[in-house]
């Protein structure tokens, strides 16, 4: 499997960022409407809604969350074919627990894999089998079918 224009450190970072930001302000504005604070102590049902976010939006957005979108990279899987919920459940949920319990480890090792490595693969993208690409998703298939 060919890794295709893959997406680097800083352009990764700044969609997570992105989105990062996205999810605050919005969390933050419903548990002011609900709570009457911009936070509150504790975790509600409301914090589950960032990974509800980073797993549904790109499934139905062809890999794309608003912040990637900005930054110009999706994420595919390493067959080409746009990712699914199973998919998005492991790079999000499954990676973040192997996270946890490197106590943080395999996150740092992540970053460096991302800067390192050619095809800009890290620990989470292994689990899902996925990379990040800056190319559209109509450009692979095209490229492939003029050859």
């Amino acid at each position: 499997m060919e890794v295709y224009r893959p997406a680097g450190f800083w352009n990764r970072v700044g969609a997570r960022l992105i989105d990062g930001i996205i999810i605050t302000v919005v969390i933050g504005l419903i548990t002011l409407l609900i709570y009457g604070s911009f936070f509150t102590d504790g975790y509600t049902f409301l914090d589950f809604l960032g990974y509800a976010y980073l797993i549904i939006v790109p499934v139905v957005w062809y890999g794309y969350t608003i912040g990637r979108k900005i930054a110009g990279n999706r994420i595919v899987r390493m067959d080409g074919r746009k990712v699914g919920f199973g998919t998005m459940l492991l790079r999000e949920v499954v990676s973040t627990i192997v996270y946890v319990i490197t106590l943080g480890f395999g996150a740092i090792a992540s970053l460096f894999m991302i800067g390192v490595r050619d095809d800009k693969r890290a620990i989470h993208d292994f689990i899902a089998k996925t990379y990040v690409t800056h190319a559209p998703p109509e450009q692979k298939e095209n490229e492939a079918a003029a050859k």
